[in-house]
C-alpha cells in the first residue's frame, strides 16, 4: 500500500517535507485507545509513543495527535519482529479539516473527533432516532469544520416508504439542502449507493448517538463482522458498541473513521458553521429595514413577518438563537480558559523540574 492510499498529497508532503527531520518517516494516526496511539505507516499498523515534548509545550488539545492526522515518525528497533521495536511521534502535520466538540460540562476545552476528513456521514435512524434540531447541530459542527455533510437515514426496513419521505420532507422544509441517502444494513436497501460515494484515497467518518447502526454499517462496507454488534430493543433502538476512535482502510478504496455514539452536542464559537447551517435566516435577515435589527420588536423585520406568516419555522428559529447564545457564551469564556492553560502548564513544568532535581540528587549519592 503506498502513503497516498492513505491520503497523503502533495500538501501533506510539502509540510512534511518543513517538520519531519531526514531519519523520520510520515505515517498516518488510524487509532487512539485509552493512550495508546496506533499508526500506518504504508506497510503495516505499530504503536507509536508521544515524546515529552507535547505534554510541556502543548498549550490545549489541538496540539495533541488525533485519529485522521499524518504525523513526523522514527522508528527504533530493527524491524517489527524485533520485540525492542516501537516508534516516536516528533510533530504532527498542519490539518485540512478538524472535526471537534466542546467537552460535556462546564469545561470550555475541546473534544478532537477527527482530522482531515472530507466528507461526514451525519447517521440518524428513521425509525426512532431522527430530530431535525439535533441534525442541526451537527451540520453547525460539519460546517464549522468545511465538512461536506452527507445525511445517512437508517434501518429504513422498520418503516414505509410514505414515512420516510415525511422524514425527508422535514429536512427539506427546515432550509436543509444537503445529499441525504436512505439505507438498511437488514435489507442492503441503499448500500450500493453509498458505497460508490466513497472514493478511493479520501476520508469519511460516521457521526450520529448510539444505536443507530453505525458498527452495523461498517461491517456491511469491509464485508466481515469486525465490529461488535448488539440486537435492537423492542423500540428498535441499537445499543452503544463502539466505544474508540478507529481509520478504517476500506478495500474498495478510502477510508471511514469510526466513532463512538454521542449523546450530547455542546458547540463552541462556531460563527461559519451557523452560516453554512441557517443561510435562510440569515438571507432574510438581511431583508429586515435595519441593519441591526435584532428581531424582537422593530418595524419592519423580516424574520418577525416570516414567523408570522408561517414561512420560518419557530423551533428552527428557537435553535439558532440557542446555538448562537452557545457559540457567544464560549467566546467570552475563551480568555479565562487561557490563563487556566497558562497556569496549568506551567505547574507542569514546574512539577517536572522537582523531578528532574530528585532525580540527580539520586544520583550524586
Amino acid at each position: 500500500m503506498k502513503l497516498s492510499d492513505l491520503g497523503l498529497d502533495s500538501w501533506f508532503e510539502a509540510h512534511a517535507c518543513e517538520l519531519c527531520a531526514s531519519k523520520h518517516s510520515v505515517a498516518r494516526v488510524v487509532a487512539i485507545d485509552r493512550g495508546r496511539i496506533v499508526v500506518h505507516d504504508g506497510k503495516s499498523e505499530l504503536f507509536a509513543e508521544l515524546l515529552g515534548k507535547f505534554f510541556y509545550k502543548a498549550e490545549s488539545a489541538a496540539k495533541f495527535p488525533c485519529v485522521g492526522d499524518w504525523v513526523c515518525l522514527e522508528q527504533h528497533g530493527s524491524g517489527l519482529n524485533d520485540a525492542k521495536h516501537f516508534a516516536s511521534i516528533h510533530n504532527v502535520l498542519p490539518r485540512k479539516t478538524l472535526l471537534q466538540r466542546k467537552t460535556v460540562g462546564y469545561n470550555e476545552e475541546f473534544q478532537m473527533l477527527g482530522s482531515n476528513i472530507d466528507a461526514a456521514f451525519i447517521v440518524m435512524s428513521c425509525h426512532y432516532d431522527f430530530n431535525v434540531r439535533k441534525l442541526e447541530r451537527f451540520l453547525v459542527m460539519t460546517h464549522e469544520a468545511h465538512i461536506e455533510p452527507v445525511l445517512l437515514f437508517t434501518k429504513t426496513d422498520l418503516i414505509n416508504k410514505e414515512a420516510l419521505q415525511r422524514l425527508m420532507k422535514d429536512v427539506r422544509d427546515a432550509g436543509i439542502n444537503i445529499k441525504i441517502l436512505a439505507i438498511s444494513n437488514t435489507t442492503g436497501d441503499g448500500l450500493d449507493e453509498l458505497r460508490q460515494f466513497i472514493e478511493p484515497k479520501k476520508t469519511y467518518c460516521l457521526l450520529g448517538s448510539s444505536g443507530v447502526g453505525k458498527s452495523s454499517l461498517m461491517n456491511q462496507l469491509i464485508g466481515s463482522n469486525a465490529f461488535e454488534t448488539q440486537a435492537v430493543s423492542d423500540s428498535g433502538q441499537g445499543r452503544h458498541t463502539t466505544v474508540r476512535r478507529h481509520l478504517i482502510i476500506l478495500k474498495q478504496g478510502g477510508m471511514l473513521i469510526d466513532m463512538p455514539g454521542m449523546r450530547e452536542l455542546a458547540v463552541s464559537e462556531v460563527s461559519e458553521g451557523i452560516e453554512g447551517s441557517f443561510t435562510d435566516i440569515l438571507e432574510l435577515a438581511k431583508k429586515c429595514r435595519f441593519s441591526n435589527c435584532g428581531h424582537s420588536n422593530e418595524p419592519d423585520c423580516a424574520i418577525l413577518m416570516a414567523l408570522a406568516n408561517h414561512e420560518l419555522d419557530s423551533e428552527h428559529y428557537k435553535n439558532y438563537l440557542k446555538i448562537k447564545k452557545e457559540s457567544k457564551h464560549h467566546k467570552e469564556q475563551v480568555p479565562f480558559v487561557e490563563k487556566r492553560k497558562k497556569a496549568k502548564n506551567a505547574s507542569r513544568v514546574a512539577s517536572s523540574k522537582v523531578r528532574q532535581r530528585k532525580v540527580r540528587s539520586s544520583d550524586e549519592e
